[in-house]
């Protein structure tokens, strides 16, 4: 399986190297936000930089449109994953377009209230991940994993 795993650094970031186990046996590729923490973290594995700032800044959110369907075209996953956070956004809207399915983890410090990101995705996604009971219920259709370490 091709996976794309779009994320922003941080929080986001470490949410996804936690699922190392599972992406970790897949042929892979990342797109992320162009910071040292980034960079360095994923030293030795195929990254594409997301323009940045992201959905906040309408250029860039354009421009990440069209990064998406480069890197979607070029990439041809079977499955785009994220942890959040904005540059999901044009990769979940276009994913079906090019064949791929789409999974979204709501990251592990939204208890109860959902992202904007989660939000903004909801309706483009496959299979929607949260990690409280409390969240479950404002995503219908949504699954609890348990929390994502």
């Amino acid at each position: 399986m091709r996976i794309l795993i779009v994320c922003s650094s941080g929080g986001h970031l470490t949410q996804a190297l936690a699922l190392r186990p599972w992406w970790g046996q897949h042929e892979r590729s990342w797109v992320t936000l162009p910071t040292e923490d980034a960079r360095s973290r994923l030293a030795g594995e195929r990254v594409v930089e997301a323009h940045y700032p992201t959905v906040r800044n309408l250029p860039n959110l354009l421009r990440n449109f069209g990064l998406a369907r480069e890197v979607l075209r070029r990439e041809r996953p079977d499955l785009v994953f994220s942890t959040g956070a904005a540059a999901a956004l044009p990769f979940f809207v276009q994913a079906r377009r090019f064949g791929a399915r789409t999974a979204y983890l709501e990251p592990v410090d939204r208890i109860a209230a959902p992202s904007l990101s989660g939000r903004l995705v909801f309706p483009f996604t496959d299979s929607f991940l949260v990690q409280w009971d409390d969240l479950a219920v404002k995503y219908p259709g949504s699954r609890n994993v348990g929390i994502v370490l």
